[in-house]
């Protein structure tokens, strides 16, 4: 019977059993089409990886992403975690310093900057491939309120107003207004499915600032029934588009902003996810984000 080898790892964490579970397969040439999904299935994490030789000169690696769902274009923890296991395992060379690779994914080359890597993890920084493009208008806030299991007040209705983004995957960013709400959120699946099943953007990201840390400190959640994940602990792909979101709401014309963000705390699983933006004479020109990432098991699995 042949078998794979696969690494599991826990995303935007730098502790085992936090942040987002993410399975690799380093290698997954010879695994037969029809099996990537039920591979994905099976880890049942938000996202599996595949891994592949890349398809121009020049890249590091060709990467699919899959969760319980189906195949997505880009993601975030996926991305990270993948490069800071082909850094740990050898596969590429990033103990000496820092390591700057190109994955190739669906949506299209995404660099990743690579530091600190150590025999159990290390930290990783993926820059966009696409700079935010806005969706169609989106549900009234009291049609989401319902949604969430939330009161209309509960949504923010100043400039940080609820907006369909996307940097790859999109997103419907709606800001609330306070951690409270952040953590009662809900989704009621007859009312998502009546709004936002066939929407542009599905997947419903909620934040609010946190006032107890730090300035440019927000507190999130993520839930996207429609790809077979209830809530995910920790979301790349959104942080780099709220990234986008906040800067284009910034006073700042020109420079480079950051904001952190802690997302999964509901869940049991805390996650740090570090988010930047570039912006040049008020054109948002770069969007980054970062993260640890820990190493958790290996194994390997016939098909």
């Amino acid at each position: 019977m042949p078998t794979i080898r696969f690494i599991t790892t826990d995303v935007f964490t730098g502790v085992r059993f936090g942040g987002n579970q993410l399975a690799v397969i380093p290698d997954a040439q010879g695994i037969p089409e029809e099996l990537l999904l039920p591979i994905a299935r099976e880890f049942n994490y938000s996202e599996t990886t595949f891994v592949y030789p890349p398809e121009q000169p020049g890249h590091t690696r060709r990467v699919r992403i899959f969760t319980p769902g189906g195949e997505v274009p880009f993601a975030g923890h996926p991305t990270i975690g993948t490069a800071i296991v082909l850094a740990v395992t050898g596969e590429i060379s990033a103990w000496d310093g820092e390591a700057r690779i190109m994955l190739e994914e669906t949506v299209g080359p995404v660099p990743v900057v690579i530091r600190g890597v150590h025999a159990g993890g290390g930290w990783a920084q993926l820059s966009a491939a696409k700079m935010p493009e806005l969706g169609p208008p989106v549900p009234s806030r009291s049609m989401l309120a319902k949604m969430l299991g939330l009161v209309t007040d509960d949504i923010m209705a100043t400039s940080e107003r609820p907006q369909a983004v996307s940097c790859g995957l999109p997103f419907l960013i709606v800001p609330l207004t306070s951690i409270k709400a952040v953590s009662h959120a809900r989704v009621n699946l007859e009312r998502w499915e009546e709004t936002l099943a066939n929407a542009w953007a599905s997947m419903i990201w909620v934040y609010a600032a946190d006032p107890e840390t730090a300035e440019r400190h927000y507190r999130a959640r993520m839930f996207a029934p429609g790809i077979s994940v209830p809530e995910d602990p920790a979301t790349g792909s959104a942080g780099v588009t709220f990234a986008g979101y906040l800067a284009a709401r910034a006073r700042t014309r020109t420079g480079t902003l950051a904001w952190t963000i802690d997302q999964g705390v509901e869940m049991g699983r805390p996650s740090r996810l570090e988010i930047e933006a570039d912006k040049a004479d008020g054109a948002i020109t770069a969007l980054r984000v970062g993260g640890q990432a820990v190493l958790v098991s290996e194994g390997t699995m016939g098909f």
